[in-house]
Formats: structure tokens, sequence, C-alpha cells
């Protein structure tokens, strides 16, 4: 297999991992079925890549104006029209997906942290290395 296609299946898996992790923590979160589950991961993945930049820029001001908190005003209004794009993905509302979307973000960046030959942010310091 190509190192991009295992890249995007890795991301997929943790995608999956994390809205199924969030179902179960968010009561206002479920899926009628596994494809369900499936299916709204690639789904949720397509949009973070495609219509977040886009959303971004359109919303640059204000997210500037909010240091960045608007970002995750754009996060749940992904996660919101996931759910209404993909069918068996239920969710109950705005403030559900708010949280959900900084869940799954946290969720997903400690997953991808643990798999082997990711790049670790922790950085040991040397002997001969002085801090400030």
């Amino acid at each position: 297999m190509s190192s991009q296609l295992t890249n995007f299946l890795i991301h997929w898996l943790v995608m999956s991992l994390s809205l199924w992790v969030a179902s179960h923590v968010f009561k206002g979160i479920s899926f009628s079925s596994r494809s369900a589950l499936l299916v709204s991961a690639l789904v949720l993945g397509f949009l973070n890549a495609l219509l977040r930049p886009i959303l971004f820029l359109l919303t640059l001001p204000l997210t500037v104006i909010t240091f960045g908190l608007f970002l995750l005003v754009i996060n749940a209004l992904i996660i919101m029209f996931t759910a209404k794009l993909v069918n068996g993905f239920k969710l109950s509302g705005f403030w559900t997906a708010f949280f959900a979307g900084i869940f799954i973000a946290i969720f997903g960046l400690f997953l991808e942290w643990m798999l082997p030959g990711s790049a670790h942010l922790v950085v040991i310091p040397s002997a001969d290395t002085i801090s400030i």
C-alpha cells in the first residue's frame, strides 16, 4: 500500500474512533449503524479538508477579534452539517456539536500522538541544554 493511502486510512480510523467515543460521552450524538459512523467520519474529514479553510478565511476578522475562539463555532457548524448530510448520524443541537468538536479534536490529537512514527510534542532536554 502506498504511504498516502496508509495515512488516509489511519486518519479515517482515528476520526471514526473519536466519533464513536464521542457518541458514548455525549448523549446527544448517536449513530444508527457502524456504516453510518464510518461514512460520518469520512464526510467530516472531507468537510474539514475543504470547507473549513474557506470558512476560516471568510470569518478571519471575527476569528481574530475572538482570539481564535470562533474556530470552535466553525467546528460545531461542520459537525452539524455532517449530521445533516449523513443518514444515521443524529445530533441533538449546537451545544452538543460545540463540546463534541472540542472533545473530538483533543481525543484525535491524543490518538495520533500515540501512533508509532508520529511526531511527538514532548521534548526532553539533554544534559548540555541550557534552559532559561
